[in-house]
């Protein structure tokens, strides 16, 4: 079985984390659907079985905890010390440092996806979920769909790979 793309998903997540709230030398957690692991490792059901095959020289020591509707994964600290010395930033950066600051637009969001490609989709949405979708159509820098929303003075967004986008049917 190939863990590549959970493996991948988890140090960007954990880069993530850490370049929103600063690096601690502890080991760290993830909650994970079974729809989403399915998703990541190209497969139509999880077990603990599946997932005690994971191994990865990168970030160490991983471990599995069933939870209600998935699996706990956690990392060890020698996984968010490696993800620390190796997240090199560069558009998760950019975006977060942007929406960290209060008062900007839409459009500064925007230009931040437009300054790391020319591939970046922009849709609105009128869901009542989220105000637009953003993503890059050939997957660089990243595969993720980012969902924008404009809270007045201050903007959020949330992202997921995209089958667990399409999974949830925002449309």
């Amino acid at each position: 079985m190939n863990f590549e793309r959970l493996e991948k998903n988890l140090i960007d997540n954990i880069c993530e984390a850490q370049l929103k709230i600063g690096f601690e030398k502890r080991p760290i957690s993830f909650n994970y659907t079974k729809k989403s692991l399915c998703h990541l490792l190209n497969v139509n059901d999880i077990t603990d079985n599946t997932l005690s095959e994971f191994k990865s020289e990168k970030i160490g020591e991983i471990t599995f905890r069933p939870i209600k509707s998935g699996f706990c994964i956690t990392v060890s600290e020698k996984g968010a010390e490696y993800v620390h010395e190796n997240c090199t930033g560069g558009f998760i950066a950019d975006l977060i440092d942007t929406v960290r600051q209060h008062g900007k637009s839409l459009d500064d969001i925007f230009n931040i996806f437009k300054k790391y490609s020319e591939n970046v989709c922009i849709e609105q949405k009128n869901n009542g979920e989220f105000d637009y979708l953003v993503y890059f159509s050939d997957g660089i820098p990243d595969s993720y769909y980012y969902c924008i929303t404009d809270e007045g003075m201050h903007i959020t967004y949330h992202r997921f790979i995209k089958e667990d986008y399409e999974d949830f049917d925002f449309n």
